[in-house]
């Protein structure tokens, strides 16, 4: 018999996507699409090549099989674990006595506030999709649990925009809105390799008519499908657009090009700047000023007697600022200038010369392109939707990893955003908008958290810096003492600065309480010992954690330290009811609702369902009530079980079955999304997969939702930043900390570019090395197949990752091989002070011939086909210093080595 049954695939960050698996007579043999699910698909329920790997680790015989306990006690590369079948029971009984002893002898936390319990869960999300009723387990827990002992997520890619764009955008990623949008700089973003099924609507674009610059060190395969490739300099993109602003404001006559409306009503342009640095504030109101040209006076930004709006000059009047720790300075005819005046003198210096020397890039590019951007930007032009009115403004800038993150990503995160400002481009139709929220829910849609703060702009959910409350400790990872614009909502853990976690672990610095390693480590789907930076580090303070527990499929170099591995189901096995929205990059749909991830085949092996292990657990540690209660309340879908005319609620003491559990959530959700209107069991989700209502084309843009609630975009001056960095930077000094000082710069009002590749040079100066020696920057890319490691043990995904141009080695430009006496195949060695890698190499002409560029996430010493494949990895190469992360704890996949021909 073949039956077509629908799941959804998420190996990637933008899942779920829907697909049906194929079985002939119980045995799963091949994964199609699901053209039913189109509604909740960006690509019309076509699947990215992910997907087809689904069955491969399905049917993998060298899949972990049932629970393993260690033998060896000791811990290291060299000692085999000597693992031992157990059985789940015997498992579940050593993990739970574990958890007790923390609940009931040593508590949830240690003497300095450091959790004594921590998870990691796999990157960007994934997980999300696949662990069941961990919220609930969690909730039930009740004590603090430390998430950010983290794995290369966030810290490694997108941090800066992560965290800013929520500033701006309240969104996790600014994305393109196509396909409206007509034109795209991109800068460093992989779309063909990262977006998944997203590709799908970018080629649509690209049929309508979309045009695209795409400004990087490598002829990606996304710059392959470009109009435009821009071979920049490694790290020197925050300069490249500082100079478009440049340009647009001393070259241009900008009062004709900008949309000034936007800038003189969205923006805090015109919002004046008193002598140290604040808002000057009307005495009586400290309310911020602006200069009416018009009735030549200042006026409350919101008086509704403005006539005009001066956006330059420099102007005579009193007021106050209220500064850090609310310092106040009262002024009496103290000179001042419009933040927008401060711009344009901030960016003086980057003249498109100045740049061009700095990027390297042909003469004329920044010229170029950032004429084709402001013609493409459509100033004055309008479209309705949803019967409303709204400015069209058909240009978006996106930004990749290594772009967005490490010192320099807060720089051009914000250059970009201030561009987006000058032509009104920013959360409208055409536009660069957000995504989805991570920080502030609802995830599912950004309007609710729209709501009015202080001095005209969004309120921040920001961490403490005052005295009474700093430092508030509930992380290793720092993230609610040292970052405090890293929220304290939503995913917040999920983006703290893990780097800071193990660094501090490892060697605690100067006047910080030590912390300690968790009694019990819990790791879902990750490997943070091969992905995290700094891999000798990390595995040497990995060795002195006294338990780990790794739920796994595959026996990875974390499992390699770890006293229990828990096999759960695999994808293809797993039951679960998954949130679909709109996700990241063009994963942007009209729909919101859930999908169903289901069993297409009964489980091969001794492995347990993770909803089944939560509750469990719950059990064996006495909360049962509490986790499912947890569920009962709606615990990460939203929904409870219990409303007007329904009650689907758990019994407090009752052990429930995971598919009894998700039968009552499908008919909860069914229910909210319909108003009561629907109801749908487990049943009927697992014939028809999903169940989604239509979201509103108008909430996909911020912009009506400020200007009905009053508000502006605090760009291009950050003076909450400012303020709060002064605050930040008191506290530390108050406890004679300095090492934090460099970071403390990231606080800047205008955080203008400099030239980053420095930061690096200087980096290799204290190890006593001449960065001159290293002629080369090696930077890391994507290829599809492999996007997020999920697949590294797949040979189907090797098979089709061969056809790529840039995977299987080293890839180097070819006139500086032959310069080198190096052909294509050839053995080389990279080397850096911290590592020595040898590769096959891969010469072609479109790479600058001083970067080398390696696909995925290789390097394994662990993994039986992983190993095998000999493929280098950036992070082998790095070191987790304070001298080479940003304010948020955040580096980069950049190294410089050295190249040169293997020994025969």
């Amino acid at each position: 018999m073949t039956e077509e049954i629908p799941t959804y695939c998420m190996t990637c960050y933008v899942g779920p996507d829907p697909i049906k698996v194929i079985v002939e007579d119980g045995e799963a043999v091949d994964i199609e699409p699901n053209p039913d699910a189109a509604p909740v698909s960006p690509s019309k329920g076509r699947p990215c090549v992910k997907a087809y790997s689904l069955i491969e680790k399905l049917y993998d015989p060298n899949r972990v099989k049932t629970p393993l306990l260690r033998g060896n006690p000791k811990k290291g590369r060299n000692e085999d674990p000597k693992w031992r079948e157990i059985s789940w029971d015997e498992a579940l009984r050593i993990l739970a006595e574990r958890l007790r002893e923390i609940r009931e002898e040593k508590g949830f936390v240690d003497e300095n506030g450091y959790p004594t319990l921590a998870c990691t869960l796999g990157g960007a999300g994934i997980p999300e999709g696949h662990y069941g009723t961990f919220p609930a387990f969690l909730s039930g827990w009740e004590g603090l649990v430390d998430i950010t002992i983290g794995s290369g997520q966030a810290v490694k890619c997108y941090h800066s925009e992560h965290v800013f764009q929520e500033f701006w955008h309240r969104a996790f990623m600014a994305v393109s809105d196509l396909p409206r949008t007509k034109y795209v700089l991109s800068l460093g973003h992989n779309t063909n390799a990262s977006d998944g099924v997203g590709v799908w609507k970018t080629a649509e674009a690209r049929e309508r008519g979309l045009r695209k610059t795409q400004v990087e060190p490598h002829l990606s395969i996304s710059a392959a499908t470009s109009d435009k490739w821009v071979p920049i300099k490694p790290k020197t993109d925050a300069i490249f657009l500082c100079s478009m602003i440049n340009f647009i404001l001393h070259e241009k006559n900008w009062e004709n090009l900008c949309d000034i409306e936007f800038l003189k009503k969205m923006t805090n342009s015109p919002y004046l700047i008193g002598p140290n640095g604040y808002y000057l504030r009307d005495e009586e109101t400290e309310r911020p000023q602006i200069w009416d040209p018009v009735d030549d006076k200042p006026k409350a930004f919101d008086d509704p007697s403005i006539k005009d709006y001066a956006l330059t000059g420099e102007y005579q009047l009193s007021g106050i600022e209220l500064g850090p720790d609310e310092d106040r300075w009262k002024h009496d005819r103290v000179k001042c200038k419009p933040s927008f005046q401060l711009l344009i003198e901030a960016v003086e210096k980057f003249t498109p010369e100045y740049a061009g020397e700095i990027c390297d890039i042909p003469r004329g590019t920044v010229r170029e392109v950032t004429e084709e951007f402001v013609e493409s930007a459509m100033v004055g032009e309008t479209t309705e939707v949803e019967g409303e009115e709204l400015p069209y403004r058909p240009v978006s800038i996106i930004m990749g990893k290594t772009v967005n993150n490490a010192p320099g990503g807060l720089e051009a995160c914000w250059a970009r955003t201030v561009l987006l400002t000058l032509v009104g481009a920013l959360e409208v139709p055409g536009g660069t908008i957000g995504a989805c929220t991570k920080l502030y829910p609802p995830y599912h849609e950004r309007w609710s958290s729209v709501r009015p703060g202080s001095d005209g702009f969004m309120n921040q959910a920001l961490n403490y810096t005052d005295k009474e409350n700093w430092p508030k400790i509930t992380s290793r990872g720092q993230h609610t003492a040292l970052t405090p614009f890293n929220s304290y909502r939503g995913w917040a853990t999920g983006i703290a600065p893990f780097t800071l976690a193990w660094l501090f672990m490892d060697e605690p610095p100067e006047n910080w309480p030590k912390p300690s390693p968790p009694d019990v480590w819990m790791i879902y789907r990750a490997n943070p010992v091969k992905t995290q930076f700094d891999p000798e580090l990390v595995e040497r303070v990995t060795k002195g954690f006294p338990f780990i527990v790794h739920f796994t499929a595959y026996l990875d170099e974390t499992s390699w330290y770890s006293d229990l591995i828990l096999p759960d189901h695999t994808d293809l096995e797993g039951l679960q009811l998954k949130l679909t929205m709109n996700r990241h990059w063009q994963h942007i749909i009209d729909k919101h609702g859930f999908v169903l991830k289901q069993p297409v085949v009964e489980p091969l092996y001794n492995t347990m369902d993770i909803s089944d292990i939560w509750t469990e657990l719950a059990d064996r540690l006495g909360f049962l009530d509490e986790y499912n209660n947890a569920i009962n309340r709606g615990s990460w879908t939203g929904f409870p079980l219990s409303g007007k005319d329904y009650d689907y609620s758990l019994e407090e003491d009752k052990k429930y079955g995971s598919a009894e559990i998700w039968d009552k959530v499908c008919r909860a959700v069914t229910r909210g999304l319909s108003d009561g209107k629907e109801e749908h069991g487990l049943d009927w989700f697992k014939e028809n997969g999903f169940y989604a209502k239509d979201m509103s084309e108008l909430e996909r843009y911020l912009h009506p939702k400020m200007e009905k609630e009053g508000l502006r975009y605090e760009l291009p001056y950050q003076e909450t930043i400012y303020r709060i960095g002064k605050e930040l930077e008191r506290r530390l000094h108050e406890r004679d900390i300095h090492w934090w000082d460099s970071q403390l710069k990231d606080y800047r009002a205008l955080p203008i570019a400099e030239n980053f590749l420095d930061v690096w040079n200087r980096f290799y100066e204290k190890f006593g090395e001449d960065p001159a020696n290293y002629d080369f920057w090696l930077i890391s890319s994507r290829s599809m197949q492999y996007a997020w490691t999920s697949n590294v043990n797949c040979l189907a995904m090797k098979m089709a990752a061969d056809s790529m141009l840039d995977f299987g080695g080293v890839v180097i430009n070819t006139s500086k091989a032959k310069e080198m006496g190096i052909e294509d195949g050839d053995r080389i060695v990279v080397e850096s002070p911290f590592d020595k890698t040898e590769a096959n190499v891969i010469t072609r002409e479109g790479i600058r011939p001083d970067v080398v560029v390696v696909l995925g996430q290789f390097g394994r010493w662990k993994g039986l086909f992983a190993k095998d494949l000999n493929i280098p990895n950036v992070t082998d190469h790095t070191k987790i210093d304070l001298d080479v992360l940003d304010a948020g704890g955040s580096g980069a996949d950049l190294v410089k080595v050295k190249i040169y021909k293997a020994e025969a």
